[in-house]
């Protein structure tokens, strides 16, 4: 396990556009009573709480809807196309190393393709409920790339352990993932996609990733 964080990190560190002073890689299965806090730059990886699979994406496009970069549900805890870095929103005056407070609006940018996690109009190829996509680039981004943290309980601060909804802006809808799986796409993978109630099926957790130190003070 401690060769394997060191790997990633030493790949991050070449790979990402942002700069490191120190990092504390972390792990879902950590044994800490509470979780590190997840900061802006943070990289990371999103279970769904109920399925366990985690977020991902790859360069493959929706073959309906969009026609986008597909974002799906992918159960292998390893492939490095399930990270995505913790950004502002733009025309933020938040910085690399900020905490994230419950009700912020945040974006979340896949590592390899360097598209926004992405919502709209279209509709989800399997269930009909609205689409999750990745789009853009570094220097194009919009409102539809746009997720309000929502914290579940108490905590007022994003941290690893802590259950999450992440609340679309432009549309309403919270990300969503099931048990429903794509026939045609190999290694299992199910649908990401908006729901417009909250349901236990919108649950997630921050999981496997470099977790940057907290710079600031509230």
């Amino acid at each position: 396990m401690a060769i394997a964080f060191f790997s990633l990190s030493i790949f991050l560190f070449l790979n990402l556009d942002i700069e490191y002073g120190s990092f504390s890689p972390a792990s879902a299965a950590s044994s800490s009573s509470e979780g590190p806090e997840i900061t802006y730059g943070t990289v990371l990886k999103l279970m769904h709480e109920r399925t366990k699979f985690r977020l991902h994406s790859h360069d493959v496009p929706y073959g309906t809807g969009s026609g986008q970069q597909s974002v799906t549900g992918f159960p292998d805890v390893d492939d490095a196309n399930s990270y995505w870095i913790v950004r502002p929103q733009l025309g933020s005056d938040a910085k690399q190393g900020d905490r994230i407070e419950t009700g912020t609006v945040i974006r979340l940018q896949h590592m390899k393709t360097r598209k926004w996690l992405h919502s709209h109009l279209h509709l989800s190829p399997i269930s009909g409920n609205l689409e999750v996509s990745c789009f853009g680039g570094e220097t194009e981004s919009d409102t539809g790339d746009y997720w309000r943290l929502l914290i579940e309980g108490s905590g007022k601060t994003w941290k690893q352990d802590q259950r999450i909804r992440l609340q679309h802006i432009d549309t309403g809808g919270y990300l969503h993932s099931h048990d429903k799986k794509y026939q045609r796409i190999a290694g299992g993978q199910q649908e990401v996609c908006t729901y417009q109630e909250k349901r236990a099926d919108n649950v997630w957790l921050a999981a496997e990733g470099v977790y940057l130190p907290v710079t600031q003070s509230k």
